[in-house]
């Protein structure tokens, strides 16, 4: 049987290397995972229980293509609570996770063989779903003194159909403030280039608020999603913002793709955005996290590092120590038991002198794994 064209896009490294820590575990090693951008913590009680008690008093059965009316009035609430803007319920979209959202983004923004411009480094899912659907990534290599994130100047006179922004990004944690966010919406605009936002890292953030591109403009596509700030990775459910005359389009598009988004993760979702304790008590854990890693990487040989806006990762420069970050990840996981993230998932063309830590797990995994790295290291 043949197989399209289409289908011929990059494994997710990443997962490669999940795999290789859960053989090395299952031949009964103990490995601290740096690898994975996953909470150490689980939905919040509060999610569950709701849940629970919407189970027992009724089936849960499809619902509307757009989401539960009560989870889209929430989350229009919450963009008034976080960055006082004044949503329209009716422009918001519940997806089967990001990854849902971006299919249904690029599917009604685009056609086949527009070229979409996407920062380098970046979520390398962008860049496969966007070949999977026949469309053409155009990576912006983007510069240090720009903190990784694309500026104008980058896709200036490229013809670009879209581009595609995160803020707090992955994989270094770095944010655009509202002046470079303003100014990437504003030369969209003038060129009649879609603008898309993925903004999941949300929530996640240490020492000022992230901005949402609706602070700014409604003429742009807004990603966000349950997985990482309220730690829901596995329910698949998220959210997307779109302008009102783009809601009918994505409604139909989902309609037919998705049906809806799974009716169990809707009712956890909707609970879990009042678990504000519980929630803050998990950035408690990253805030400490993220002390410890930049204090014990650099003390372990790990210098180039810049410190991370928000998520909870940390992007090194590896090139003084390795020009081949996967064999290196390798070796550090053979040797150290620590499994850790190439950067070539993230930057085809520069990612092999970068490796991609992540502080996601519990403050003893990360003070474990530190230990374990400095050990290698000076061992090396």
């Amino acid at each position: 049987m043949r197989i399209s064209t289409r289908s011929a896009v990059d494994p997710f490294i990443v997962m490669d290397v999940m795999q290789a820590a859960a053989a090395a575990e299952a031949a009964g090693r103990h490995i601290i995972h740096m690898e994975v951008g996953q909470p150490g913590t689980g939905a919040p009680s509060g999610a569950s229980e709701a849940l629970s008690k919407a189970m027992a008093d009724a089936p849960l059965g499809y619902t509307v293509a757009l989401g539960l009316p009560a989870l889209r009035a929430r989350i229009a609430q919450m963009y008034g609570e976080w960055y006082d803007v004044d949503l329209d319920p009716s422009r918001v979209v519940v997806t089967s996770g990001s990854s849902g959202g971006f299919i249904l983004s690029f599917t009604a923004l685009f056609d086949t063989g527009d070229r979409v411009g996407i920062g380098a480094p970046g979520y390398p899912s962008y860049r496969q779903i966007l070949k999977a659907l026949a469309l053409d990534p155009v990576d912006l290599p983007t510069a240090a003194q720009n903190r990784y994130q694309p500026v104008p100047s980058d896709f200036a006179g490229m013809d670009l159909a879209g581009l595609l922004v995160a803020s707090p990004a992955n994989p270094t944690g770095t944010m655009l403030d509202k002046s470079a966010m303003g100014a990437l919406i504003g030369a969209c605009a003038e060129t009649d280039t879609s603008f898309i936002s993925d903004e999941i890292y949300h929530g996640i953030e240490y020492e000022k608020k992230a901005v949402t591109a609706l602070e700014i403009t409604d003429d742009a596509y807004v990603i966000n999603s349950f997985s990482k700030y309220f730690s829901m990775t596995g329910w698949r459910v998220g959210w997307m913002v779109v302008p009102p005359d783009h809601v009918r389009v994505v409604e139909r598009i989902a309609q037919n793709m998705f049906i809806c988004a799974p009716h169990a993760s809707q009712v956890a979702a909707l609970a879990a955005m009042d678990c504000d304790a519980e929630l803050q008590t998990n950035m408690d854990v990253y805030r400490t996290n993220r002390q410890l890693m930049l204090e014990g990487l650099p003390q372990a040989g790990f210098t180039e590092i810049a410190p991370p806006d928000g998520a909870f990762y940390v992007y090194a420069d590896v090139s003084a120590l390795t020009d081949d970050s996967r064999s290196f990840a390798a070796e550090i996981l053979e040797k150290a038991g620590v499994a850790v993230t190439p950067g070539l998932d993230f930057d085809p063309l520069r990612g092999h002198k970068t490796l991609r830590f992540s502080y996601a797990r519990s403050t003893a995994d990360i003070v474990e794994g530190l230990a374990r790295l400095k050990a290698f290291m000076a061992a090396r």
